[in-house]
């Protein structure tokens, strides 16, 4: 599913910033015959290749990686109907912040999953 997801979000990032597979590949150190399969979700991606085509779309991998036009049908339908992810309300994000942010983002993260796992226990 994840491949799936990814390379949907590098199709619609390449279509957003004007670039083409072969640019792609050649920012990336990606051969475009890998470029190609992968866009046509033939192929399976390793840690190390995702991680070059984010930083050459100048995206974090987690953003290609969670995010994705594809709506909630067709996502459950990938997974087989097991499809995770955040809570309604909540999104999962990346930052790059100096480190006293950092320190309160982090406390905001703690605080929103203990939230969340009291409503889970609520729930059950």
């Amino acid at each position: 599913m994840y491949n799936h997801i990814f390379f949907t979000n590098v199709l619609r990032i390449l279509d957003e910033k004007g670039i083409t597979k072969e640019q792609l590949s050649k920012i990336s150190g990606v051969s475009m015959g890998f470029i190609c399969d992968l866009t046509n979700g033939k192929s399976n991606p390793s840690l190390r290749i995702m991680g070059q085509i984010a930083d050459a779309l100048d995206t974090s991998l987690p953003a290609l990686l969670e995010e994705t036009d594809l709506d909630r049908q067709s996502l459950e339908a990938l997974t087989g109907g097991k499809l995770r992810g955040v809570e309604e309300g909540y999104e999962r994000i990346s930052l790059i912040l100096p480190s006293h942010q950092a320190f309160i983002a982090r406390q905001w993260a703690m605080e929103a999953k203990e939230h969340l796992k009291k409503k889970r226990a609520e729930d059950v």
